[in-house]
């Protein structure tokens, strides 16, 4: 079993010692490769210094491609995370027939699904709008990732302990205004306001920083809004300044604080706890050419890590796994010498062969300048990128705590569920 490949054993499932079983904390940082969280390290840590990222203790090379295509799409890449089989580009938890996608258990069932059904503890936590697919999938099928009202009432209904995101309007009828969504955005068509479904549930609603840290030491099941929409603003630096608007919205709860609001809830149940948790940022700043709201996400993605890895010190049956579905924006950091990146000129718009470059402000603004390193020097740097779009990449997985040993070497995207799958419920799923 160690690199979970195929075995001969001719059942789907074999058991194991419940010795291998625990938690599982699942932390997408969307589109992020090598290159996004050098950048990252190199701003905030500098070239000497080290991300939680990469104090985890294992690592593989990702393979993302999809059933029809190399490159992963959002929905499609957290469709094979959630539940271990291939699927098509468009899929959003159905397969070509509109049928639920039977996972490599064996069940019409998501991992998250079964978790639930398991009577663990669960959660998922997204900087985006709650039906983002990198957590959405885990709990819901539609026919298209644009079925954003239906997605959100599915993840209500879904048994879910803790949600945590933004997309108030998914949430509301059209014509409600809420906490920050006005009347006139909010997108419900079926006249069902799923805030007071939740709360007929069970559900403790918070909608900011203060309500979600604050809340009683008790509390079993929590639905968190902390925007209208994302709780960032995913546009260029150019607009975000013209704009006057900043990367994040000042009084939601970063990806970090969601998760350990998240941990002292679910880590009461004794059966156990499955998060999924996604900054979306990342993806979507990227995927914007915004270096700077990238990087930014990629930090805050890394603040998750480090709550996670804390937790796993004192709590070593938990295994956390970290792993994109693509490389968004094809980010690339040019680091040469203040002779070629002066500090106190723009930079050039573009590279030699035409790539557009980023300085800390946008377009043809002043380098980046990293944190010092070991001998208390700093180095300028710019950011070019490849393009809008999600690449193949150079996508990283890795793994920290229990199981983590199992990790391959070289991960297939279907690979992350049956780790995950090895360390909920004790049994192996073979790779067909």
């Amino acid at each position: 079993m160690v690199a979970l490949t195929a075995c001969a054993a001719p059942s789907n499932n074999t058991d194991i010692s419940q010795t291998n079983q625990g938690n599982v904390i699942f932390i997408h940082p969307d589109g992020t490769s090598a290159s996004h969280w050098g950048a990252a390290r190199m701003l905030h840590y500098g070239p000497d210094g080290r991300l939680n990222w990469d104090k985890m203790s294992n690592l593989g090379v990702y393979l993302g491609h999809l059933k029809n295509q190399l490159t992963a799409t959002s929905n499609a890449g957290a469709v094979i995370h959630a539940t271990g089989v291939k699927a098509n580009a468009d899929s959003f938890g159905l397969d070509e027939k509109g049928q639920p996608i039977v996972a490599a258990s064996g069940k019409s069932q998501t991992i998250m699904e079964e978790a639930v059904a398991a009577g663990k503890a669960t959660a998922i936590i997204n900087s985006g709008i709650i039906p983002e697919p990198g957590t959405g999938a885990f709990v819901a099928k539609t026919k298209t990732r644009r079925e954003f009202a239906e997605i959100t009432k599915q993840i209500v209904e879904s048994g879910v302990d803790v949600i945590l995101g933004g997309g108030e309007v998914f949430y509301l009828p059209k014509g409600t205004a809420g906490r920050y969504a006005l009347a006139s955005e909010s997108q419900r068509e079926d006249g069902v306001n799923l805030i007071e479904v939740a709360k007929q549930k069970g559900y403790t609603v918070v909608y900011n920083r203060d309500e979600l840290l604050n809340l009683p030491p008790d509390t079993k099941k929590v639905l968190g809004i902390f925007a209208a929409t994302d709780t960032y603003n995913d546009e260029s630096e150019e607009d975000l300044k013209e704009k006057n608007l900043p990367l994040y919205v000042s009084d939601a709860p970063s990806v970090a604080e969601m998760l350990k609001a998240t941990l002292k809830v679910v880590s009461q149940d004794e059966d156990g706890f499955f998060i999924v948790l996604e900054e979306e940022g990342s993806d979507n700043f990227c995927n914007y050419n915004n270096a700077k709201g990238c990087i930014e996400a990629i930090k805050r993605a890394d603040d998750a890590v480090g709550v996670a890895m804390e937790f796993i010190d004192q709590n070593p049956n938990t295994l956390l796994v970290t792993a994109a579905d693509s490389d968004a924006g094809g980010l690339e950091v040019i680091g040469v010498t203040t002779k070629n990146l002066p500090l106190d000129k723009p930079i050039p718009e573009t590279t030699r062969n035409g790539a557009p470059v980023d300085g800390k402000q946008g377009t043809a603004t002043l380098p980046f300048v990293s944190a010092p390193d070991k001998a208390g020097n700093r180095y300028p740097f710019a950011v070019a990128w490849a393009g809008f779009s999600d690449f193949t990449g150079s996508v990283v997985t890795k793994a920290h705590g229990l199981n983590a040993d199992k990790l391959p070497s070289t991960v297939d995207n279907t690979d992350i569920y049956r780790l995950m799958y090895f360390t909920l419920f004790g049994r192996e799923i073979s790779n067909k």
